[in-house]
């Protein structure tokens, strides 16, 4: 028998590349890369062997609702890194060199932006790359905001800078020095010209008593944290905090902030982000920790046979519901538990276990990929499996600083495209192909689709 013809993909279309200096792939290649070999996913950065990813999607039924998404994670602050991306979508026409230079196509209209968590940290403007969000939002985009780890941890850290109980104390210094550059950009921002009169030196001691642990708190809180956390992880968060407390202060030392002009930040901070009327209240009021489009799952880091039994008994709208209530309510109990592992998990051992039973549930909920972030790469998206649970990894280390530290030339933007009829294309500046795959069966907006191989 001859070789099956395969289908040709359009190669993507790029408005307003002129206003990069960086080149993004033009040729499409089928994804996972038609070789025979076995990759283990936890020690290499290729994807899973392509017979294993065609068998595995062929014996689905895929659901598809029949509209564009565009999957966006991990940005860490970098504003150039995402509206590159944004151009790689295909989303969104750039029109000039100003980050509001830009317009949605009719692709981006008619889909919806998600942003699969970690706005802050590493990159160099935090507050800027929320404008460029937001800009995308007052154009029309419909987004969907997803919590991430370094999300939630700098949530929690400003939101309970001064409590003192056992369980809270820690959790200022557990945003660790990656949170200096946002304070400096607040208080530069917002603070600096209305505050020359006033003196800081003198309040820095109480300041310092008023954020970071008090003494007692290493010998409390592996009492108070001990139901939560194994024994030799607690001893390791411990040590840690010590750290993050000395790190902090000669990074804020470094920024030219003393710990009282971070304090009036964390104030700034609480106003903007907290406040109905605050800039950026947006933000964290729009945020989820899941979403569901078809059979694909949509998570910053992945999930645990506990969530998936609850999305298959209760659906994803609750998971989401209790996300808002615990992140209200009960803080820590989020950030250490089965929802909290949904943004922190890297399916190390201490982490909550996805095994056979909780892939069970999510193919009994016709979910058949997770599609997430958190975990760096340096060659662009993957596939793997997890369990049985087929995993579209997406954070392709696109911003400025994560790229100097793993030596990656140029800009980074990355994009993983789902299209009206279900086939998936990712984009990165480190692959010099569009990865294309398609599952095979499906059934789009209600009508069954005959197999497609790429």
């Amino acid at each position: 028998m001859g070789k099956k013809k395969q289908k040709k993909v359009d190669p993507p279309k790029y408005r307003g590349l002129k206003w990069f200096d960086q080149a993004l792939p033009k040729e499409v290649e089928s994804w996972p890369r038609d070789r025979g070999l076995w990759l283990d996913a936890e020690d290499d950065q290729d994807d899973c062997a392509r017979g294993a990813v065609d068998q595995y999607a062929r014996s689905k039924m895929w659901l598809w609702g029949g509209r564009r998404i565009f999957f966006f994670c991990d940005i860490h602050a970098d504003a150039d890194a995402f509206l590159l991306s944004l151009v790689a979508s295909g989303g969104v026409r750039k029109t000039g060199p100003g980050d509001d230079d830009f317009e949605l196509t009719d692709e981006g209209r008619n889909g919806c932006f998600i942003i699969g968590g970690d706005c802050f940290d590493k990159g160099p403007l935090n507050l800027r790359l929320l404008e460029a969000i937001h800009q995308l939002m007052l154009k029309g985009a419909e987004i969907e905001l997803l919590a991430g780890n370094h999300d939630i941890r700098t949530y929690l850290g400003i939101y309970y800078a001064e409590s003192k109980e056992p369980l809270l104390d820690h959790l200022f210094v557990r945003m660790g020095k990656k949170t200096v550059p946002l304070f400096k950009e607040i208080y530069d921002l917002f603070i600096a010209d209305h505050n020359e009169q006033l003196s800081f030196d003198q309040a820095d001691a109480p300041i310092h008593d008023m954020l970071f642990p008090s003494p007692r708190w290493y010998h409390e809180f592996p009492r108070a944290a001990a139901d939560w956390i194994p024994s030799e992880k607690l001893s390791k968060e411990v040590r840690r905090i010590r750290e993050k407390a000395l790190e902090f202060e000669e990074r804020a030392a470094g920024f030219g902030l003393t710990l009282a002009q971070v304090y009036e930040a964390v104030k700034k901070f609480r106003e903007l982000f907290f406040d109905p009327n605050g800039r950026y209240y947006w933000f964290f009021n729009k945020m989820k920790i899941a979403h569901r489009e078809g059979s694909y799952l949509f998570v910053h880091a992945g999930v645990d046979d506990e969530v998936a039994c609850l999305i298959r008994d209760q659906g994803v709208g609750h998971v989401n519901s209790e996300f808002r209530r615990m992140l209200e309510e009960d803080p820590f109990s989020l950030y250490h538990g089965v929802l909290g592992n949904m943004f922190r998990t890297k399916y190390r051992e201490f982490d909550f276990p996805l095994t056979a039973m909780g892939v069970r549930a999510l193919h009994e909920s016709s979910l058949y990929a997770i599609v997430h972030g958190h975990k760096n790469l340096c060659r662009g998206q993957r596939v793997v499996f997890r369990e049985s649970m087929l995993n579209f990894e997406c954070d392709a280390s696109v911003d400025c600083n994560t790229r100097v530290i793993e030596n990656l030339d140029g800009r980074g933007a990355a994009v993983v495209v789902f299209t009206e009829t279900g086939r998936v294309n990712a984009v990165s500046t480190d692959y010099p192909y569009v990865k294309s795959f398609h599952p095979g069966a499906i059934t789009v907006a209600g009508v069954t689709v005959g197999s497609e191989r790429a």
